[in-house]
């Protein structure tokens, strides 16, 4: 029997009273699995990522992630639990403005005694995934990232989320700032880290060109009634 990664169940999600954003019945993420998920803006995508990442709690059904009921843990475990367990690849990508290159990337080591086991060599580790997002130029570890472009900036994202080997990586929007030389390269690194380490990958974009990599494709309309509701209205 497939082990799950991610189960979502009843969920209900709402920023104004009466407006629901999510009525998501069922959605359910196998271990190891790669989905690509698409949707246009909008649509709620960001919404259920920050649900299953644990950045918001659920207010209505269930969000499990690893077998773990991320509903049921105060804000401080569901915390813990994330930099344990899930790598992130933010949209506007969270970046500490006033640290390096390399020491924004070296973050999630800092956090999680699990995710700097499972790294090793810390800095060796994270100069490698830089080196293979093509930004490992000694030049630019040390600089400050507000001083780099955008699409330097999202590389180091993914980089950071990549660092100790994480069993879920959450990837929003996560090549909307490379040229398309870049954009292939990312995705050759994103796939061999995640098929090397097992890791799950729910990966987020409106670019439907992509989706032919992925284990599984599908539309976020597919799964969200509440969008299905607007687009009739």
């Amino acid at each position: 029997m497939t082990e799950t990664a991610i189960e979502v169940k009843g969920l209900r999600f709402e920023w104004v009273a009466g407006e629901p954003v999510l009525d998501i019945p069922s959605f359910v993420v196998a271990r190891g699995e790669r989905v690509f998920l698409e949707g246009p803006s909008g649509s709620g995508k960001s919404t259920l990522l920050g649900l299953i990442g644990g950045v918001l709690p659920p207010r209505e059904g269930s969000v499990r992630v690893l077998g773990t009921d991320l509903g049921k843990l105060p804000s401080t475990a569901r915390d813990r639990f994330r930099a344990d367990h899930i790598g992130f690849v933010f949209q506007m990508f969270n970046l500490l403005p006033y640290l390096g290159v390399l020491d924004n990337v070296v973050l999630p080591a800092s956090f999680s005694v699990r995710r700097r086991e499972r790294a090793g060599d810390v800095l060796a580790e994270a100069r490698r995934l830089l080196d293979a997002l093509g930004i490992g130029d000694p030049g630019l570890l040390s600089r400050d990232v507000g001083r780099l472009s955008i699409g330097q900036q999202q590389r180091v994202a993914v980089a950071r989320a990549l660092l100790g080997r994480p069993d879920v990586l959450i990837a929003d929007e996560p090549t909307s700032a490379l040229d398309a030389g870049t954009r292939e390269a990312f995705l050759e690194l994103l796939m061999s880290e995640c098929r090397a380490t097992g890791t799950t990958l729910l990966f987020v974009s409106h670019d439907t060109a992509l989706g032919s990599l992925f284990d599984r494709s599908l539309g976020l309309g597919a799964v969200n009634r509440a969008g299905r509701a607007r687009q009739a209205a």
